[in-house]
């Protein structure tokens, strides 16, 4: 047996230095880390003064693991660094958003509109009832109206709690519940793959079940007919545009909750994480401002993520105002009207900095590079990635053919609970190597443990853990104090665990390894899914892959691996492709990592946020009826995977 906790398979020599007029103007130089490790909580205190307190704070951080209070006694407004500091300091005619409809629709909305928009808003929230303190579900695609409703909760100090429009009645009505939502913002429907979907039928649905909803607010998006409860719902157009275009806000204390944001539950029920104002909002400007250096009077940025997920919080919403962004948002799939649809996007407002998921840059090497070369992509000036580890080739091919060679990529780790970045280069400084996140940013202290939570050195994985407080960390776990002590505290006591898998090369650069749920015990070695994927990713005919342990008699779990092939390659076909895909990974990782069955897939199973579920593929791997797939973006993908799994022949 190893005595890794789990094992460093894979290595990675090339590296990729920033240019030297990148890093010449780069808001992040070297010495950030110094001034961080020199005294944490001053730093802070420098990075929180980037925000508008009505208050000055009296304490830096109060910590008594695991709860954590930051910039204590000090009092604001989450929009008032997100909008009106920006008007008073005569910005107001900055584009905040160039919003893209799915049908071709645009809206450009300038701060100053914002604004207005908030304010009104805000002044309906009120109409209706709704006080500080008081939560509101928001169920909505992702139109600006979506944004508004967000700073309006934030304005008046209720605590919004956005479900993603992608989910079901039961999972809207569960997070209703456990918030105790008084009011759900909604829309008629949004657009997704060229037609128009219904969201108010499932807030309908929702509502039928045990709740303490007062009133519906529903934005008008496409017209379709709607089921209306007199008394009960309300127009969004018919009570927000009445009202005064002015609001005054009033301060909150640092730590008022802000939002909650629920975790995907599998097996369990959701975890409403919350997060309060003023550490979060500290870090997330922080990390948006270093990370992406955004140049907020040139640059056009655009992440991807809906405001349904934690990216589309800190790096849609709170982070990119507060820094002064322009920035695109996009309500529909990547391939409607076309595969293109991104990179004529890119090119239509010459978007500079770009951050979206792995799982869409394989999506685009499946499709093939015909689609990104059809439009000038010369525009972008930096890259990111978030969501999960990125595979070294991914990674290249995200810098090759949408970078032109010529634009850093910021590969990112962080979480729900973290609220903001956490391990991430810095675009001007760091030599960086395709798949790695790098190593923590300045002010976060992590590490890779053993079991025993002892550092483990260069060149061995383990355990990552957070070992220190930050600000935009979660504060709980809404309702469930035990279970926030259970779930993130206990595995080493005091220290922050939540359930990844990393190794640190002999350079001491962090790898992800996904959830440690996802490693496999192949003949007494832990292997990590992520590291077989990278491998397979790695054969020039394959765009994405995923592997899971299945049980074996001899070995105690067998790889199986789900591929697809990249468009526009030639490669082998049927048995001789599996060959040379088992013997390739035998040669990159070894051959204790050779897949046992290797089925190609035209789909995988994800989630609507592009998560992999590997649960349901181990329950195909082991012959078992397939779980719940209700999360899943595509239901039936997993018939034809069972199908086809069975028709797969194991390795001699």
């Amino acid at each position: 047996m190893s005595a890794d906790s789990i094992e460093n398979l894979s290595s990675e020599s090339r590296t990729f230095a920033p240019s030297v007029k990148f890093a010449a103007q780069a808001n992040a130089q070297a010495d950030l880390y110094t001034q961080a490790d020199a005294d944490s909580e001053k730093f802070w205190e420098q990075q929180a003064s980037a925000l508008v307190w009505a208050k000055p704070w009296e304490k830096t951080l109060q910590w008594q693991a695991p709860f954590a209070k930051w910039f204590i006694g000090g009092e604001l407004n989450a929009t008032v660094s997100a909008l009106d500091r920006h008007i008073a300091e005569g910005r107001g005619d900055r584009i905040a958003f160039h919003f893209e409809g799915e049908p071709g629709d645009t809206r450009a909305i300038s701060y100053a509109q914002l604004l207005s928009d908030v304010s009104q808003a805000a002044h309906a929230l009120s109409e209706i009832g709704i006080k500080a303190g008081d939560r509101v579900a928001i169920y909505m695609p992702l139109i600006p109206e979506a944004v508004i409703a967000m700073l309006a909760c934030a304005r008046i100090g209720a605590i919004h709690s956005v479900v993603f429009g992608g989910f079901s009645a039961d999972a809207l009505l569960s997070r209703i519940q456990d918030a105790d939502a008084k009011l759900v913002i909604t829309a008629d429907g949004g657009f997704r793959k060229g037609a128009p979907f219904a969201l108010k039928p499932a807030v309908d649905e929702a509502l039928k079940g045990e709740h303490n909803v007062e009133q519906v607010l529903v934005v008008q998006r496409t017209g379709q007919e709607s089921a209306w409860v007199e008394g009960r719902d309300i127009w969004w157009h018919e009570i927000v545009t009445k009202q005064p275009t002015t609001h005054t806000p009033e301060a909150f204390s640092s730590e008022h909750p802000l939002f909650i944001l629920y975790t995907s539950g599998t097996t369990a029920k959701p975890k409403g994480i919350f997060h309060t104002t003023g550490g979060y909002l500290t870090q997330v400007a922080y990390t948006h401002r270093v990370v992406f250096d955004i140049k907020p009077a040139t640059d056009i940025y655009w992440c991807t993520a809906d405001v349904g997920w934690i990216t589309g919080h800190s790096y849609v919403v709170y982070g990119p105002l507060i820094n002064g962004a322009t920035q695109v948002i996009y309500e529909g799939t990547p391939d409607t009207p076309h595969k293109g649809r991104v990179f004529e996007i890119i090119e239509k407002y010459g978007v500079t900095i770009l951050y979206t998921a792995p799982t869409l840059i394989r999506t685009w090497m499946k499709w093939g590079d015909e689609f990104p070369n059809k439009f000038d992509l010369t525009s972008l000036r930096l890259l990111g990635s978030v969501g999960e580890p990125i595979n070294p080739e991914a990674w290249i091919w995200y810098r090759t053919v949408i970078g032109g060679d010529n634009c850093p990529i910021v590969d990112t780790w962080w979480q729900t609970e973290t609220g903001a970045i956490m391990i991430s280069p810095l675009p001007g400084v760091t030599a960086t190597k395709p798949g790695s996140a790098m190593r923590a940013l300045p002010g976060i202290s992590a590490q890779v443990v053993d079991e025993k939570g002892v550092a483990v050195g260069n060149g061995h994985g383990g355990f990552l853990i957070l070992d220190k407080p930050w600000p935009s960390m979660l504060r709980g776990v809404w309702g469930e104090e035990e279970r926030f002590k259970a779930t993130y505290w206990s595995r080493f006591p005091g220290i922050y665990f939540a359930g990844d898998g990393a190794k640190l090369d002999n350079d001491g650069a962090i790898w992800l390894l996904g959830r440690v749920d996802d490693v496999m015990n192949i003949s007494g070695h832990r292997i990590s899914t992520t590291e077989v994927e990278s491998a397979l990713v790695s054969h020039e005919a394959i765009a994405e892959a995923a592997v899971v342990g299945a049980a074996d008699a001899l070995t105690g779990q067998g790889i199986v691996a789900f591929v697809i092939l990249r468009g526009g390659i030639a490669h082998a076909d049927g048995e001789a492709l599996v060959k040379e895909l088992r013997d390739h990974v035998a040669k990159e990782i070894g051959p204790i990592a050779k897949p046992r069955q290797i089925m190609v897939v035209n789909e995988l199973p994800k989630t609507r946020s592009g998560k992999i579920m590997r649960r349901l593929l181990k329950d195909v791997a082991e012959d078992r009826a397939v779980g719940d797939a209700t999360t899943l973006a595509d239901p039936n993908v997993m018939k034809l995977i069972s199908q086809g799994l069975k028709e797969a022949k194991d390795e001699d």
